[in-house]
């Protein structure tokens, strides 16, 4: 088995609707946000986990794919012919054996700040808002009302693919076929999608944009 080849998708996310990858919060405090958006412990950026965009492009696919277990558990079939096995991996073995598969394909990078809207954060800039939705009672019209952080429209994060291309005993020729079949598909679901919290709420609509290749050709969706 031996990596022969390995192709790259480098780009940006744009933020369309307000973003909301949320950090999670274990103790809120009085007048406290209890929806807080994830952020670099260092220098307090929003960025967005490769682990977020990986997860939510398999979902998507499997969706897609007909790949989904009516336990709706994520797929893992285990077989080298599952497209969604071969490239995002799986906890089974391969029923073809582990040669016949070989390790995960994709890599997904997080996402962090553009540097012009990194230095448009650190100069003060509100890319950040608090949003209050509500959730209604239906008996008494009473409504509670729950603030959470999103990004701003028109933020940018740098976004960036690897996809490891194997040579398995078909001189990779599976796993090419794979990456517009999976990976290309993958991004154009998940931007007709949203990403993050509150998408059927109106959050998380996001475009790829200045998307380019390894040897720098540009990509269409």
């Amino acid at each position: 088995m031996k990596q022969i080849e390995t192709k790259k998708i480098t780009g940006k996310i744009k933020v369309v609707t307000g973003l909301h990858i949320g950090a999670g919060n274990d103790k809120v405090e009085i007048g406290g946000m209890d929806n807080p958006i994830i952020r670099n412990p260092l220098t307090q950026e929003p960025y967005i986990p490769g682990s977020s965009i990986k997860g939510k492009i398999r979902s998507l696919l499997e969706w897609h794919l007909n790949k989904l277990g009516t336990d709706g558990k994520p797929c893992s079939c285990g077989n080298a012919d599952c497209k969604i096995c071969r490239v995002f991996g799986s906890a089974n073995k391969s029923k073809d054996g582990d040669k016949a598969k070989g390790p995960t394909r994709i890599i997904v990078r997080d996402a962090k700040l553009s540097n012009d809207w990194a230095d448009k954060f650190n100069e003060g800039k509100a890319i950040v808002e608090e949003k209050s939705e509500n959730s209604l009672n239906r008996i008494t019209a009473e409504a509670n009302p729950r603030p959470i952080e999103r990004v701003v429209p028109d933020v940018t994060f740098d976004f960036e693919i690897l996809y490891r291309i194997i040579d398995t005993g078909d001189n990779g020729e599976t796993d090419k076929k794979y990456f517009d079949a999976v990976v290309i598909e993958g991004l154009k679901l998940l931007q007709d999608d949203y990403l993050g919290g509150g998408g059927t709420r109106g959050n998380g609509q996001i475009e790829f944009v200045e998307l380019k290749d390894e040897n720098g050709k540009e990509i269409s969706l």
